[in-house]
């Protein structure tokens, strides 16, 4: 599956645009002290960003980040989603990475208990081990994109 227009702008509202000069975005620590540039991407070992990015360039590198949440969604998976299911779990492996691996959200789903898996979702709200209020309010969105079901 591939993240809807609805995925997405989930995405690019949650992570923001931030640090923002002129046209162009500078990295920046995330919540836990990780540097991010653009719509949320974790800047990698080898990346200089230090000239900063163009929008459009953020949106690429947005685009790329997505096939690798999409491809862990894809992976881990075993039952059929619809496209809001998809779009929320995109999101939430955009925001924690592989953290689904293992998890009893990923358990109940793959049981086939959607309804279980989905009230796992909102599990997910500490940053450095305290709950942080913006991941509370991004997996309550996860959830409600979840049960718009193709309509996502």
């Amino acid at each position: 599956m591939k993240t809807s227009t609805a995925g997405l702008a989930l995405i690019e509202q949650e992570e923001g645009f931030a640090k923002v000069v002129g046209n162009l975005v500078f990295p920046y620590q995330d919540i836990i002290g990780k540097w991010t540039i653009g719509f949320g991407h974790l800047i990698k070992a080898g990346e200089n960003f230090s000239q900063g990015l163009t929008r459009d360039q953020a949106v690429a590198i947005l685009q790329q980040d997505v096939v690798v949440a999409e491809q862990i969604v894809n992976n881990e998976v075993k039952v059929v989603l619809n496209q809001g299911e998809f779009d929320a779990l995109v999101d939430f492996c955009y925001n924690l990475g592989d953290r689904l691996h293992g998890s009893t959200l990923l358990a109940h789903l793959n049981a086939g208990d959607y309804a279980g898996a989905a009230a796992h979702l909102t599990d997910w709200v500490n940053a450095g081990g305290r709950p942080n209020a913006g991941l509370k309010a991004r997996r309550i969105l996860e959830f409600q994109l979840w049960n718009k079901g193709d309509q996502g």
